[in-house]
């Protein structure tokens, strides 16, 4: 199992739009052989970014997300936001789970190349 999570930082006075832009997301993700979980973090602190989790059964499941039509239709409305709503760029990380508790008889991830969301 993976995590992915996307840290994006907004500005302040755009965070109820950028929330709601989840609210009203296109779900299409949810239907993705090997999807688990979405979570949107929102930060306590101040100038701290917002945080997007997703869980994969496996890697490969996220990477046939990330080249599908469905991601590119996912993330349209992405742009509904002004240019000014963001305070940096958004920084993706890849996690391969290597233990959970919640899950004891959990497979590890085989630990992967890093990744290349172009590639």
């Amino acid at each position: 199992m993976i995590v992915t999570m996307n840290r994006i930082p907004i500005n302040a006075e755009y965070g109820a739009q950028f929330e709601e832009t989840f609210r009203n997301r296109a779900h299409l993700v949810d239907e993705m052989p090997g999807f688990i979980s979405n979570q949107v973090l929102r930060p306590t602190s101040p100038g701290e970014p917002y945080i997007i989790l997703t869980q994969w059964e496996s890697r490969q499941h996220f990477e046939d997300w990330v080249h599908s039509e469905a991601f590119t239709k996912g993330h349209a409305q992405s742009g509904s936001l002004p240019r000014e709503a963001f305070a940096g760029r958004n920084a993706l990380e890849l996690l391969e789970i290597i233990l959970d508790t919640a899950r004891p008889d959990l497979t590890p991830e085989p630990h992967g190349q890093p990744f290349n969301p172009h590639g």
